[in-house]
């Protein structure tokens, strides 16, 4: 049976990679595939295995086996940008929020926004949920929530799943928040004061720098790989030359770069903050987001003391705002923080959410999100490689739904080029992408950009990064 089997999994590999069986396709079943190939249903089984273990396609329960989106085009990473590791103060975030308003009312194709596509939302689901809980906890949703750290039942379901992670947590530990915006604004206040350094990613999400901001902390922007994520060398340096307070990262599938820490850099960076004495604040809001059917592991899994934030908004429904702090330390300054700010999160909701956890509901729709989140990104890489210019460098993220594209800086008709001056002129069209300058507070990224499929590619969003390409190569001589 080994030739066989290792046979007939290289030749599936090859109508994988010639494009054959697609990303999200279903591959054929055991039987049929025993039957046509005159094997043994064992053979099959262990070719599949091979494959599975080689992630080229994963296994869902009940229905069989599909391509998944661990495959690669013909791409160079972006490159990781040197810069001057100093502390800075945040300002001018007010122009993020313009550019946003701008792309929020100009009913934009948007294919630079980190939110998840209405159509592959459980929409149904979280109306049922709601309805169900609105009958049935009649005298309670009415009502403030008993609890400022969050529905008792929610956090128990949270704990759960932490402890899926392999993180063992009480639900005195869990804090529910309104998203992981406010979970991180919370945490950070817990934990410094203004004027305090902090370190985090470059680039770095913007709603983290408006947070900074607005807290009045100093950033030091540590380079970062757009494959295996933040510097743990240039972290170093800057731990031992500056008084950091706490290091913010987005250990899975990141926003902008879609990068993920692999268990060793996890393990090593926790290390590293526990030595120097630096609160580690973790963002995991993409993990549940991964296209193989391996689950990522988080780096609070190597020590409790780090702070976990996550929510259901990127995964679920944006427009429910639950997310959550998990801390053993933290939990109590956090959830007195959490009241003064806005008392207690919409009681229904939690209830709502409580049961779909509970049910086992929100691990299916995730099963089949993934798979669409994994075929449209691929889609979308695609996309890349036939509308921008050549040398064009992109992340490929193995989850989630954002990925970074490095324009070259070769061949420039002006050395101003900045994608900023691009998205301005693409929201004349309708078009909204996401420059790269937003995601700092130094001068760089200005030949970048962040694009999303936004779980969904379509022939519209097709057509329009069409025309960015043919903007950007304008932007080039012949």
């Amino acid at each position: 049976m080994g030739n066989l089997y290792h046979q007939l999994a290289a030749e599936i590999i090859s109508q994988i990679e010639s494009g054959i069986y697609k990303v999200g396709d279903k591959l054929p079943g055991v039987r049929t595939v025993s039957t046509q190939r005159g094997v043994s249903a064992a053979t099959v089984v262990a070719a599949y295995n091979e494959l599975l273990n080689g992630g080229y396609i994963e296994s869902r329960p009940r229905s069989g086996f599909y391509v998944n989106g661990l495959l690669t085009a013909d791409f160079q990473s972006p490159q990781i940008t040197q810069h001057k590791v100093v502390p800075r103060e945040i300002v001018g975030q007010q122009l993020v929020l313009e550019l946003l308003h701008q792309t929020q009312g100009a009913s934009a194709v948007n294919i630079g926004a980190a939110v998840p596509d209405a159509k592959i939302l459980p929409s149904v689901m979280v109306e049922k949920a709601i309805v169900k809980m609105a009958r049935l906890e009649r005298t309670n949703v009415c009502s403030y929530e008993s609890f400022a750290r969050g529905n008792l039942e929610l956090r128990q379901q949270i704990a759960k799943r932490m402890a899926q992670l392999g993180c063992q947590m009480s639900v005195d530990d869990i804090v529910i928040t309104n998203g992981c915006q406010e979970a991180l604004l919370l945490s950070l206040k817990a934990i410094t004061a203004p004027g305090d350094f902090i370190a985090i990613e470059s680039p770095s999400y913007y709603g983290l720098l408006q947070i900074i901001e607005h807290i009045g902390l100093q950033a030091i922007e540590i380079p970062t790989d757009p494959v295996t994520g933040i510097s743990l060398d240039a972290l170093q340096l800057a731990m031992e030359h500056w008084p950091i307070k706490a290091c913010l990262v987005v250990s899975n599938f990141s926003n902008p770069l879609g990068a993920s820490i692999s268990d060793d850099n996890k393990k090593a960076l926790t290390s590293l903050c526990r030595k120097h004495k630096v609160t580690l604040i973790e963002d995991d809001l993409y993990g549940d987001l991964a296209f193989g059917n391996q689950r990522p592991s988080v780096c609070k899994r190597f020590d409790e003391k780090v702070v976990y934030c996550s929510s259901f908004s990127k995964t679920f429904a944006p427009g429910l705002r639950v997310g959550w702090v998990a801390s053993k330390q933290l939990a109590p300054v956090i959830g007195q923080l959490k009241f003064m700010s806005s008392m207690a999160c919409p009681t229904i909701v939690q209830y709502a959410l409580a049961d779909i956890l509970g049910s086992g509901k929100y691990d299916r729709h995730l099963r089949g999100m993934r798979i669409q989140l994994a075929k449209s990104m691929h889609e979308l890489i695609l996309a890349i490689e036939r509308y921008f210019p050549a040398n064009t460098r992109i992340t490929q993220p193995q989850g989630g739904y954002v990925l970074w594209v490095e324009l070259p800086l070769e061949n420039l008709v002006s050395k101003n080029f900045d994608t900023y001056e691009l998205t301005l002129r693409l929201l004349d069209e309708k078009i909204a992408i996401t420059p790269g300058k937003i995601f700092t507070t130094t001068q760089k990224y200005k030949n970048c950009l962040r694009l999303s499929s936004g779980g969904m590619w379509t022939p519209r969003k097709e057509k329009a990064l069409k025309r960015v390409g043919e903007l950007i190569k304008q932007a080039y001589k012949n």
